[in-house]
Parts: C-alpha cells; sequence; structure tokens
C-alpha cells in the first residue's frame, strides 16, 4: 500500500506544467556542465536501486530499461534534446533544479525547504549587546557585499579550479513570492542601483533602516547601532499581529493571503519594502531557558522555525533569501532561502561576516553625510478581517509543524576528521558509512539516501545530490555485525563501501549525476507534452527518490552546524560538520512518524562511529 502510494504521488508530481525557461547563452571562463551519458547514468540507476527494491521490482525495471534505450528509441531523442538544451542555455541544470525542487514545492518553507545555520552564542547578555552584535554583522554582509561587487570579484577556489561567483550577485536584495501554483524569485536587475536598506523586525514589527549614506558609502557601525536604539525605543508593545507568520504557511495558502495582502496600498508597500531590502534581520526576544544539554538542540529549533507562534516565528520573513538572527540572550544564526542560495556560498558569505565582527571596535570616525540620516522606517500594516483570519490558520499550521519536529544536535568528542584522513580515507565518504550502518541497525534495511553537493565549479552551477546507496554498502553493513566474518574481512568490505561512494561523489562532481538526467529527462517530456519515461513510472523509481535519508556535510573552517528538516514524513535529514577532533551532528526527524526517532538514530550513528574507529585500530594497531 505504501509503494501505491508513493507511486501515486509519483504521477501526480509528474503532471505539474512548467513555465517558461530563461534561455541564454553567456561565455564563461568556467567549463560548462557537460550533457551525461544516458546509458551510462542508467546503468548506475539500476546499481543505486539493488539495495532498495525487491527482485521482482528489479527485473520489471530492467525490462523497462531496455524498452527506454533501444536504437533510435526515445532514449536517443531525449538525449538529443538535453544536447540542444545545453548548447543555448548557461546551465542546463540550474533551473529545472530551481523549479522543480523549490519553486513548485507547495510545503512551506520554515523546516521542510529553509535551512538555517546556528553560530557559536555570544558573549553579551544584554540588549546594548545584542544591538552591538547586529551592527556589526550588517557591517560585515555590507563589507563582503562591496567585495563581491568590485571588479576584482571574490576568487574561490576547489582544488585548483575556480568556482562560480554568480549566485552571490542574487544574495541581496533578492525575495521569493508566493503564487497559488509556483512561487517566483523577485531579482534585483543588475544594470540597475541595489537597494540602500536593511529590513529589521523586532516584537513582530518591521523597520526600513537605511544603512547607506547619501553618498553612496556604508554606514559606520556607530552609525547604525544609534539607529537600532532608535528603533529600539519605538518597537516596546508586543500585542501586534504577527504579519511575518503568514511566510510559514504552506505556499498556496501564503500565495492566496499574499494576493489579498498586497490589495491594500499600505500593505503593498511595506511587503515590497521588505523584498527589495537587502537582508532581513530579526531581533529576537530572550528564549526558554534550557538546560545545558538540550541548549544546541533547542537552537537548533530556534533558528529553523522560530518558536512557534507565541516566540519568535512571526518576527521572520521566511520569503527573503537572507535572514540572520540576533537574539538577545547571545544567540545568533542565519535562515536562507534555497530557491536562491546554496550551502557552499552561504558559508564563504559566513566566514568572511564572521571574521570581520572578530576584529575589534572600528575606529573610523562617522562621516558628516550630505543629507541628514533619516530614523529607521517603520512598516505599517492594515488587516482586514480574512487577512486576520489567514494569520490565524497559519499560526495554528505552524505550531503543528513546530511540535512535530523531533530534533537532536551533539558534538561526537571521540575523533575528527583527522582520524579517518590518517587512515587515507575521505572523512565525509566515512562518515556516510558509518550513518549507513548507524540507520541499517536501527531500522533493519537502508533507505534511500541522497547527499547534497555543490556544482558550482560549473558555470552557473548550483547543487546536486550523491545517491548514497550501493550493493557494497549494503554487504558492508550486513557483515559489520556478524561473528562468522573476521576483522580483517570487515575491514575490506568497510574500504570497498567507501570507495564505491568517493567514486560516486565523483562522477557527480564531474557533471555526471543521475537525479540530474533523470530529472531533466521528466522535464523535457512535460516541456513537449509527451508521455513520461516507463522508467519514471515504475514503483523502482518513486521508493529510490523517497529520500528517508537526506544528508549533507558543512565543509567550513568556522564553528557552525546546520540543520534542516526531513524531506519525507518517515525520514531524517542529518547534517555533519566535522573539525580536526570532533563532529558536530544535527539529525532531525517528524513525530508523527512512529518509525522514526532523531535521538536513537543519534545513538546508532555515535555507536556506529565508534565501532568503525575500533575496527580499524584492530586491523592497523601500527597506526593508531
Amino acid at each position: 500500500m505504501i509503494r501505491n502510494l508513493i507511486h501515486c504521488r509519483a504521477l501526480l508530481r509528474a503532471t505539474l506544467p512548467s513555465p517558461p525557461l530563461r534561455r541564454y547563452y553567456v561565455p564563461s571562463p568556467l567549463p560548462h556542465q557537460p550533457v551525461p551519458n544516458l546509458s551510462k547514468i542508467l546503468s548506475r540507476y539500476l546499481r543505486s536501486l539493488q539495495p532498495l527494491v525487491t527482485e521482482e521490482e528489479m527485473e520489471s525495471t530492467q525490462e523497462l530499461m531496455q524498452e527506454f534505450l533501444r536504437p533510435r528509441g526515445q532514449a536517443e531523442e531525449l538525449e538529443r534534446q538535453l544536447q540542444r538544451r545545453a548548447e543555448r542555455t548557461d546551465n542546463w541544470l540550474t533551473d529545472w533544479r530551481q523549479q522543480a525542487i523549490y519553486l513548485e514545492n507547495h510545503l512551506p518553507l520554515p523546516v521542510h525547504s529553509s535551512p538555517a545555520v546556528i553560530l557559536p552564542q555570544r558573549e553579551y547578555k544584554d540588549w546594548r549587546g545584542q544591538l552591538r552584535f547586529a551592527a556589526k554583522l550588517i557591517s560585515g554582509v555590507l563589507d563582503f557585499k562591496a567585495k563581491v561587487e568590485s571588479p576584482e570579484g571574490l576568487p574561490e577556489l576547489w582544488r585548483g579550479r575556480n568556482l562560480c561567483q554568480d549566485q552571490y550577485h542574487n544574495f541581496f536584495g533578492s525575495c521569493r513570492e508566493p503564487g497559488y501554483k509556483r512561487d517566483r524569485v523577485l531579482l534585483q536587475p543588475r544594470h540597475k542601483a541595489g537597494p540602500h536598506h536593511v529590513t529589521v523586525c523586532r516584537n513582530y514589527q518591521f523597520f526600513q533602516l537605511d544603512v547607506y549614506n547619501s553618498d553612496g558609502t556604508p554606514l559606520t557601525e556607530d552609525q547604525i547601532y544609534q539607529q537600532m536604539v532608535f528603533l529600539r525605543e519605538h518597537s516596546y508593545k508586543t500585542d501586534k499581529e504577527p504579519v511575518g507568520v503568514l511566510t510559514t504557511d504552506h505556499r498556496n495558502s501564503w500565495g492566496r493571503a499574499y494576493s489579498s495582502l498586497i490589495r491594500d496600498r499600505l500593505n503593498r508597500e511595506s511587503v515590497h519594502s521588505i523584498q527589495q531590502s537587502i537582508l532581513t534581520l530579526c531581533l529576537d526576544a530572550t528564549a526558554l531557558k534550557y538546560s545545558e544539554g538540550l541548549y544546541s538542540s533547542r537552537t537548533a529549533a530556534q533558528m529553523l522555525h522560530g518558536g512557534g507562534s507565541h516566540a519568535n516565528s512571526g518576527n521572520r520573513w521566511f520569503d527573503k533569501t537572507l535572514q540572520f538572527v540576533v537574539g538577545e540572550d547571545g544567540t545568533c544564526g542565519l535562515i536562507y532561502d534555497q530557491a536562491t542560495a546554496d550551502a557552499s556560498a552561504v558559508l564563504t558569505m559566513l566566514r568572511h561576516v564572521l571574521e570581520y565582527c572578530s576584529r575589534g571596535p572600528t575606529l573610523v570616525p562617522p562621516r558628516t553625510p550630505l543629507i541628514r540620516l533619516p530614523p529607521p522606517r517603520k512598516l505599517y500594516f492594515s488587516f482586514p478581517p480574512d487577512i486576520k483570519q489567514h494569520i490565524e490558520q497559519a499560526k495554528q499550521n505552524l505550531d503543528i509543524l513546530v511540535n512535530d519536529l523531533d530534533i537532536c544536535c551533539f558534538t561526537f568528542p571521540d575523533f575528527g576528521k583527522r582520524f579517518p584522513r590518517k587512515h587515507s580515507l575521505r572523512p565525509g565518504a566515512f562518515l556516510q558509512i558509518c550513518l549507513q550502518l548507524g540507520y541499517y541497525r536501527l531500522h533493519g534495511d537502508l533507505c534511500a539516501t541522497c547527499e547534497v553537493v555543490s556544482m558550482r565549479s560549473f558555470h552557473r552551477g548550483r547543487s546536486d545530490v550523491v545517491r548514497c546507496t550501493s550493493p557494497e554498502i549494503l554487504e558492508f553493513v550486513k557483515a559489520a555485525d556478524d561473528p562468522s566474518k573476521k576483522a580483517e574481512e570487515k575491514l575490506s568490505l568497510l574500504l570497498r563501501a567507501v570507495k564505491t561512494y568517493q567514486d560516486s561523489t565523483e562522477q557527480v562532481l564531474q557533471g555526471q549525476s543521475v537525479d540530474g538526467a533523470l530529472l531533466a529527462m521528466k522535464m523535457l517530456c512535460i516541456s513537449s507534452g509527451v508521455a513520461l519515461p516507463s522508467i519514471l513510472m515504475d514503483t523502482s523509481y518513486a521508493v529510490s527518490t523517497h529520500w528517508k535519508l537526506f544528508t549533507g556535510q558543512v565543509s567550513s573552517p568556522m564553528d557552525c552546524v546546520m540543520c534542516y528538516g526531513p524531506l519525507v514524513p518517515d525520514g531524517y535529514s542529518v547534517c555533519f560538520a566535522p573539525s580536526e577532533d570532533n563532529i558536530t551532528v544535527c539529525v532531525s526527524a517528524f513525530d508523527c512518524c512512529q518509525e522514526t526517532d532523531a535521538q536513537r538514530l543519534s545513538d546508532f550513528f555515535q555507536v556506529a562511529l565508534r565501532d568503525m574507529h575500533a575496527l580499524i585500530l584492530e586491523c592497523r594497531p601500527g597506526e593508531g
């Protein structure tokens, strides 16, 4: 029954119409993403299915594959169409992924789509420290923005290759706009002057704060601080309607409320000010106190969704691409919209901003502007009965979501990425195999698992996913607890599993993604009005894209952790942030599913890490 339900959901998704896509081709010093070879891609697709489907389902899929790949068949025609698209667009995959995965997804942005980055707690403990740090943070973002927009840009290298800078230009002044059927992204035209203000929200009240002088120079930290003091003095009331909570609702519900909200001229002007601002800064009230052991998990939840309608969730505008959160108790972090920004670029920006914030107080005296600085402008809203009803419904839906999220953050202290590197294993691959072992021990099987990777080595590249399951991983997890297997044999199977995963990752990084190619086939058929290939309609495809384990890795020298919600109701999300000597991990699940438990998966994962550490040292005692 479950498989039939998954199959039906896949059929429904396949019928979604597609908006016209942007078509242009710009010369670039970076390579363009290559067109995958469908025959080779589908061979790898079949291998990824083996641990997930029954023998009967596998045989059926193989028959469908043979029919699809027959000479002069549908595969050859789709490959030709994809080649033509690649020749006349900057990146054949990026716009499709943005459309299919983000803009046509009707689930709420908090938890389901927008990741949160939790930064180390700051040392201040009062509102003055909060505003001082917020002013410094804004100055750091403006400094990063100036570097990105300078002629030299902000060069980034990965494995000796330049990374695409394109999405940095869309960070600032961009916003998502809800729609009935799909969302769209509002971008600032590059040939026009950019926005000069940020949006600050406190106690559910929104303000427009100019951060540039009349001559175009940025305000100093002290000037921004003084502006925020004024803002604070004019936002004491806590009885305001939490209009921001509308942005937490299902996208089609928010789309209906949005259309009604902006009919009023006052509301429309306030919404447009938020949409066109450089970023949103949320000045949060102190959250509820928790024990030290629960602090990281509760802070992650607070950053991810704001804590609910009676906490800080109304102090947000989730449609904004960049939304910084600075709490009065020293908590701070960032929520970002993946329709416009990816983790790789966001972490680069955060690293620059935090390095800026770590400097001492700036001694630059404030310049006397040609025109006197206006105080922050409060953004007013009117709330007719239908909008109040939408707000109440959004509050109820949000509180259900907040109470349903099960999140567990912890730091594994035994070792970090230094240990696998010492044994010639890539840390990310080693952690992924240990996670697969922990999941297998907990649930008794493997599941569809993906890990997000950056594709910014290609022109206008964004992100893609690696399929993590393989026959080699299944063989290893079965052998790991088999008493008849010797330690050397288990280690050999572990090394094979790690190598298989590393090879799969490399193939995706070279532009040969299984899921990118499958998405391309689907989108080409939909845009042409032809039937989808049978291989995209069978049970195996539905099962293998029902990502029960959605994983990612923070590869950054910063002390931070990223968190996000599961992609499916009966799944998990897991994000690793390995440092040299420990590993910070954030696991989430939904309480509504009796089969999943974030704390238990965390425990099983830690046991798997210790077991694999012991196995390697047992077989290689001289290398400990």
